[in-house]
């Protein structure tokens, strides 16, 4: 297709780009963009990332992810990269999803700081460098805050606020923008975590547990100008399901048994209050039980409390078995001090 295979030479920087691999393998920045249908993008967002690398000072790959596109990005993508060694390809089989896009970047950078960034330039590959000189002062993810959106209100904005809200409320983390996509993590915080579903917009909540320092700066955001956005109102549900797994992730994902086990135990009290109460008025008063549908539910309850334990416990099987098995620490290490050695050693893995 002439369209998709347009003169690349018009997205080429003046000069070519500095490989990372010309000096060892070492990689400052790896940013990490996926896409899917976003042909109309990928040139002014190359120009874009081209030129703030160039004056960046750092090395830098780019990772482009094609998650299944249709409409030949991927074409358009590999005539790039042809061009610039510090660009990488990956093209996914089919359109698995954003968060499935993410973590194909993320397995394959080799970036000390790994940058996301939509294709739909949304966001303006300028503000990178802001993201990066606020994790330089001691952050562990920098996550853009799309300040004033140039979404419609009532299908993007409202929505995205009342999530936003639900949670911060629901993970403790106080973020205004959970889902802008603009975000600079330290390697070691991405290379733990697995993403699955709509995980991705919850990687800072995640990633908590490690105790790591988020902040959060405010960004441009841009109308979309070409193409179609593939996010609606349908995503709102998903979103709600893969909180309620995060929330239990980092509550209880080393002991299920408090919250099966919690839940059991109230049901079965309950439900032995009910017996207890149906027998005295059997016993002692005469009257009859078989048309109280108390008697069902006091069964019922005692039933589901001793399942709700019995989860628990084999819950904490799996636990157990899961990081046994794979040698899985249930704790991160940040530093280790040693007055003989006088030296400081990362640990996170």
């Amino acid at each position: 297709m002439s369209r998709d295979l347009m003169d690349l030479r018009k997205f080429q920087p003046e000069n070519q780009l500095y490989s990372p691999f010309d000096s060892g393998g070492k990689v400052d920045v790896s940013i990490v963009i996926p896409l899917f249908n976003e042909l109309d993008n990928i040139g002014e967002l190359y120009t874009r990332l081209a030129a703030m690398i160039e004056s960046l000072g750092k090395t830098c790959e780019i990772l482009m992810i094609d998650d299944g596109s249709t409409d030949g990005t991927f074409d358009m993508i590999k005539g790039i990269q042809s061009k610039d060694n510090q660009v990488w390809v990956i093209q996914l089989r089919r359109n698995f999803g954003q968060a499935a896009a993410f973590s194909a970047g993320f397995d394959l950078a080799h970036g000390d700081v790994i940058v996301t960034i939509d294709g739909d330039l949304q966001n303006d590959p300028e503000d990178i460098p802001q993201l990066l000189k606020k994790l330089d002062e001691g952050y562990d993810i920098v996550s853009g805050w799309r300040v004033n959106r140039r979404d419609q209100f009532l299908t993007r904005r409202l929505p995205s606020k009342a999530a936003n809200l639900l949670i911060s409320w629901v993970t403790g983390l106080k973020l205004h923008d959970y889902g802008c996509s603009l975000k600079a993590y330290r390697q070691e915080v991405v290379k733990n975590i697995k993403l699955y579903g709509e995980l991705h917009r919850f990687i800072p909540a995640i990633a908590s547990w490690m105790g790591i320092r988020v902040a959060e700066i405010p960004v441009a955001h841009n109308p979309r100008s070409h193409g179609r956005s593939n996010y609606g109102l349908g995503r709102a549900l998903r979103v709600i399901l893969d909180l309620i797994t995060v929330k239990f992730l980092l509550n209880y994902a080393t002991r299920p048994l408090q919250v099966f086990g919690t839940a059991g135990l109230i049901s079965f009290l309950i439900g032995l209050g009910i017996s207890i109460y149906l027998t005295i008025i059997r016993l002692f008063f005469a009257q009859p039980l078989s048309e109280r549908p108390l008697l069902l539910l006091g069964i019922l309850l005692i039933i589901l409390g001793v399942q709700l334990v019995l989860m628990g416990l084999l819950g904490e099987l799996i636990v157990r078995t899961y990081h046994e098995s794979q040698d899985k620490s249930i704790y991160v290490v940040r530093a280790v001090l040693h007055s003989s050695a006088q030296e400081r050693r990362d640990l996170v893995e």
